[in-house]
């Protein structure tokens, strides 16, 4: 937990507490040592003339003699100012429609809790933002007619493109739950044209119906059985384990990721970090593979190898010839980070 953090829930407790905090209990609920709770505190009075008074034998307190004690200012921790700049960003891109006249005050809202920070919200905005990458376009209608069947567990029926095979498919569906993954929604719904769970992805549904029967509800113990116990939005129950080996240097940034909630990873002798990955369908963990190039190489399973050393095939077949005269130049300079 980062100081700043640590700082804003060691102020939280002391005001939901009458009685002294033992010094034991503020290093459990912070998960620090003793030396740290008490350099927090000390940092507390220094920086802010915090009147936190010391009881020995009982714990930390307010001096109940002094004015009521606030940081100045709201702080936010990572997450939390993630979510909020997310949030403001995300209704201020709604198209103008029925959720408006809910929406604008939750707008204002946010708003007036960014300026409460020690810095203005224009600067906060200006400082601080969230690139997002490769998202994909809804038809706004569709989406509110999906959501409202969601929560109201009502059936659907829906005209779906399947980019993979170039198909148009109608389909009758029991949604279940909305997923934003990756900057793109998805809905995880029960098929009854195909009998079992499917996944959908909101941009590729051109037509969206509202069905009387109500939607059959799938446990959510299921749901994350089939969907969410492997790697990536093309999911289904566990059957392999891939074996990645990133070398020394790409291990600097790897070491650090989440690629999945149940994987496994450690540190080599040589500085190389072996990561294992449960998956089913390799088609996302593949695309996620070959954008490392030669700083990754596939141990396992001997399928997945093959794929990604096929891949790597037929791109350099591009590079084995000139370039085709006709295509167009590169003509942008180099964004160094």
């Amino acid at each position: 937990m980062e100081r700043t953090h640590r700082i804003h829930k060691i102020i939280t407790l002391l005001h939901q507490r009458r009685t002294p905090i033992p010094e034991r209990e503020l290093c459990e609920v912070l998960a620090v040592s003793r030396a740290t709770v008490q350099r927090d505190i000390q940092y507390l009075r220094d920086a802010f003339s915090a009147p936190i008074m010391g009881i020995s034998g009982r714990g930390y307190c307010f001096d109940p003699t002094k004015p009521a004690f606030e940081l100045p200012g709201l702080w936010f921790t990572p997450g939390e100012a993630h979510a909020l700049i997310t949030l403001q960003q995300m209704l201020k891109g709604i198209e103008p429609g029925l959720l408006e006249p809910v929406l604008r005050p939750v707008q204002e809202r946010i708003a007036r809790l960014l300026r409460k920070s020690d810095h203005t919200l224009d600067e906060i905005k200006r400082r601080i933002r969230i690139l997002k990458m490769g998202q994909r376009r809804i038809e706004p209608r569709y989406f509110e007619l999906i959501s409202h069947a969601v929560l109201a567990r009502q059936r659907l029926f829906i005209h779906y493109y399947n980019r993979e095979l170039d198909q148009d498919s109608q389909r009758e569906i029991s949604p279940q739950r909305l997923v934003h993954y990756r900057d793109n929604w998805y809905l995880d719904a029960y098929c009854h044209v195909k009998n079992g769970i499917r996944i959908f992805a909101l941009e590729c549904i051109q037509k969206v119906e509202l069905r009387e029967p109500a939607a059959r509800t799938i446990a959510d113990t299921k749901l994350d059985t089939e969907l969410a116990s492997s790697y990536g939005i093309f999911a289904g129950r566990c059957t392999q384990t891939a074996v990645l080996r990133f070398n020394a240097h790409r291990a600097r940034w790897v070491a650090g990721e989440i690629w999945h909630p149940n994987q496994r990873g450690y540190t080599e002798p040589d500085g190389c970090y072996r990561l294992e990955i449960p998956y089913s369908d390799d088609r996302e963990l593949l695309m996620d593979i070959l954008k490392y190039g030669p700083e990754v190489e596939v141990l396992a399973p001997k399928n997945l190898r093959a794929r990604v050393r096929q891949s790597h095939a037929d791109a350099l077949q591009h590079y084995q010839k000139p370039p085709d005269p006709a295509s167009p130049h590169e003509t942008g300079s180099v964004v160094q980070r």
